[in-house]
């Protein structure tokens, strides 16, 4: 699995990454994060890579020119005849989800677009971006946060990433609900203990319970899930 992010600032990609599980993944060759600045490639005598808006409006616009020359740059030196996902991080976007990281890890390339300022030239946007992904309905100043929490959950989901192969495949979201409370050593902490049934044993109980803990999370913390969850199930 391959990142390649298009960023104005990658100091921020690369303190993030090589850290915890990312880290460990990148050192064993099983992830490669390669930040692309996109200034390297602005014609500007001063290195700028935004200008003014047509139309007027407050701030400034990145420019389609740097952007495109540094998608091309990258296109160029895959090893691959496919052309690559480029993923522009956008308030306008899809939002992202445990499904999406999920489609996202089955791809050898994934190409990360940030924008800053007032976002980037629609001319560029059209010609090389493949899908348009949100965290959230909120603006943040630049599109790098977004990036690293998209790699993050796509990270987890490739095989070999994760310590327990199960892990990626039993958390929050998986299966439409939240995740189960979960419980380690001592048994017995500040008068609570560990619920019985985990103690027990007996495998089909410890799934039949933690199945009715997802439920009943679910349903308080995100009733929206939860609605979800029962609808699809109906139709079965």
């Amino acid at each position: 699995m391959r990142f390649h992010v298009m960023t104005l600032f990658p100091e921020m990609i690369d303190a993030a990454v090589n850290t915890s599980i990312l880290g460990r993944a990148i050192e064993k060759g099983i992830l490669s994060v390669q930040s692309v600045n996109i200034r390297d490639y602005t014609l500007d005598k001063h290195n700028r890579v935004d200008d003014y808006t047509y139309g007027g409006g407050a701030g400034m616009l990145m420019q389609a020119q740097p952007v495109y020359d540094c998608y091309l740059d990258i296109s160029k030196k895959l090893d691959t005849d496919k052309s690559p996902r480029v993923v522009y991080m956008t308030p306008q976007g899809s939002v992202f989800d445990q499904k999406m990281a999920k489609e996202f890890a089955a791809e050898e390339d994934i190409i990360f677009l940030c924008g800053h300022y007032e976002g980037i030239d629609e001319r560029v946007l059209e010609k090389i971006v493949t899908d348009y992904v949100s965290i959230g309905d909120y603006v943040l100043t630049g599109g790098e946060l977004p990036a690293l929490v998209c790699m993050d959950a796509i990270s987890r989901m490739v095989p070999g990433v994760l310590g327990n192969s199960e892990s990626g495949e039993t958390e929050s979201f998986d299966d439409g609900l939240l995740e189960y409370p979960q419980y380690s050593r001592p048994e017995v902490w500040m008068d609570e203990a560990v619920p019985e049934v985990l103690m027990s044993g007996h495998h089909a109980n410890i799934i039949k319970w933690r199945h009715e803990q997802s439920l009943k999370r679910t349903k308080e913390r995100r009733p929206d899930l939860y609605e979800k969850y029962v609808a699809s199930h109906d139709k079965l």
